[in-house]
């Protein structure tokens, strides 16, 4: 990278710090308790709204694989998810009635929050219908994880997002709250994806699987990307620049190749296909505060109609993380 070029990328995080820190006055906090946090907790940043019926899952999935905190931005939930975060010991939250778009989708309010709270612990972001899965997690906790990330010097971790469906139509069973999402939603692409190059940020850019055949099959190209960085010992001056698809600054993307061999990855299994979606993408669509004017979510509105079903022959049943790795979607590196 040329000195210009360089100079441009720092300017670039500075103008992120500076959205996020304007963008951090539209938080209205409603529980603070991150003064529990411990100095090797992992910590888990979330934006959501009314996703009350996944709480409890997520929450105890989490937990159960290490999480040590969580820290929630709610953005102007009705559907109780507020009160029942509220009232969780590890829980810090914050609302805010602002606009989810022009906070550049939650970026600009996690990034503050990671700011002042994420400074030298490992962190995760994450959505309620993302669950994340690692080298060995049936075994070892987040910590081990972290752990050995440290000792290599790692400071970040990728993992593809996997979609995740059921065998039939996508309401033929409704998700109870509490509910193992994985119990109905099972099924996965094991192919079907396209991986470029970012030339600016140096991210893989991943594309595919049962949304890009199934909603975006006349414009692959415009289907939902599905690389993922969500795991980053943070730090001060680092920001998320889209989504969790890339930071800055850049070294933080080289998370799935080096010189010397393939890096340990992870996968998010998204179990967004439930029935519990039409109305999700109703909800959206009438917001209309998505990306690229809701076009995912209007993709959705007009293919459930017709009741598609994601499954096809050569849909693979999720087994666990070694399945995967053997598929080539994630991987254990050189950690043993």
């Amino acid at each position: 990278m040329s000195l210009l070029q360089s100079y441009r990328m720092r300017l670039r995080r500075k103008r992120y710090r500076l959205r996020a820190l304007r963008k951090s006055f539209e938080l209205r906090k409603v529980s603070d308790r991150t003064a529990s946090i411990g100095p090797q907790d992992v910590l888990v940043f979330v934006t959501l709204r009314n996703e009350r019926l996944r709480l409890p899952y997520f929450l105890d999935y989490y937990r159960k694989i290490g999480a040590g905190h969580f820290l929630i931005v709610d953005n102007g939930s009705d559907d109780g998810g507020r009160e029942y975060l509220a009232e969780q010991d590890d829980v810090s939250l914050w609302t805010t009635p602002a606009s989810y778009k022009a906070s550049r989708y939650g970026v600009d309010w996690l990034n503050h929050l990671m700011r002042r709270h994420g400074h030298g612990h490992w962190t995760l972001v994450v959505d309620p219908d993302e669950f994340f899965i690692y080298p060995f997690c049936d075994t070892r906790p987040v910590q081990a994880l972290t752990d050995w990330l440290d000792a290599c010097g790692q400071r970040s971790f990728g993992a593809m997002l996997i979609d995740l469906y059921p065998k039939g139509q996508l309401d033929a069973e409704s998700y109870q709250e509490g509910q193992n999402p994985m119990e109905i939603a099972n099924w996965f692409d094991s192919g079907n994806y396209t991986i470029t190059r970012n030339p600016l940020y140096h991210n893989l850019w991943i594309q595919g699987g049962p949304r890009a055949r199934a909603f975006f099959a006349d414009k692959p190209k415009a289907a939902p990307s599905l690389n993922k960085i969500p795991l980053v010992k943070w730090r001060k001056n680092y920001v998320y620049v889209q989504s969790t698809h890339m930071l800055l600054p850049r070294g933080l993307n080289h998370v799935y190749d080096r010189q010397g061999g393939e890096m340990t990855s992870g996968a998010l299994l998204h179990a967004k296909f439930l029935n519990t979606l039409e109305q999700k993408a109703e909800e959206e669509l009438q917001r209309g505060e998505h990306y690229a004017g809701s076009r995912e979510y209007r993709a959705y509105a007009e293919h459930l109609k017709d009741r598609t079903v994601l499954w096809n022959r050569w849909s693979e049943k999720y087994i666990n993380w070694r399945q995967l790795e053997i598929l080539g979607l994630m991987s254990k590196g050189n950690w043993a």
